[in-house]
């Protein structure tokens, strides 16, 4: 599959088969993909967390109550430490867009491998925190599910999306 079919095919699933985990090799492939993003001035301000323990996985779901969330075997967690990631002198942080490009690179590594994934980044931050016991510095930028979807699931397939011209500007 090409790069440009390989996103296009990309959707954000709600639907994952709790009896089936990953390998540690499927797991070793995407969090390598993230481990290579690039990051300014190479600071790789990143930690990826990868939740597959029972206990950790219940207390890490009462951040993000919504039904099929806890039915994904794993939940990888996209941590930053402010103090590592590049300053621009008008007090630019690249901690965001750093950790931007590292989670698209996991997610769709995911999609390669048939992985399931969904960001999140609306969840109760305090529970998340304090369930990883961060540093000060660090920050939880979002999360996903991984697994693989329910037996019998499709996708919906064509994305709307805006016209070629709508945004993209050439001059």
């Amino acid at each position: 599959m090409d790069f440009l079919e390989l996103v296009a095919g990309r959707e954000s699933i709600r639907s994952y088969n709790p009896q089936r985990p990953l390998s540690q090799e499927v797991l070793t492939q995407i969090l390598e993909a993230g481990r290579l993003a690039p990051s300014a001035s190479n600071r790789q301000p990143w930690r990826f967390i990868v939740v597959s323990s029972e206990a950790k996985l219940a207390e890490i779901r009462t951040a993000y109550t919504r039904p099929w969330f806890s039915d994904a075997p794993h939940v990888l967690i996209i941590v930053g430490n402010k103090a590592q990631s590049w300053k621009r002198n008008d007090g630019y942080n690249s901690i965001e867009t750093d950790l931007t490009i590292a989670a698209d690179h996991l997610i769709l590594a995911a999609e390669s491998l048939g992985v399931s994934t969904c960001w999140i980044g609306n969840f109760e931050y305090g529970i998340v925190r304090s369930v990883l016991e961060l540093d000060d510095d660090e920050v939880v930028f979002a999360f996903t599910p991984l697994g693989y979807p329910q037996d019998g699931f499709e996708k919906k397939g064509a994305k709307v999306r805006k016209a070629f011209d709508e945004v993209v500007k050439f001059i």
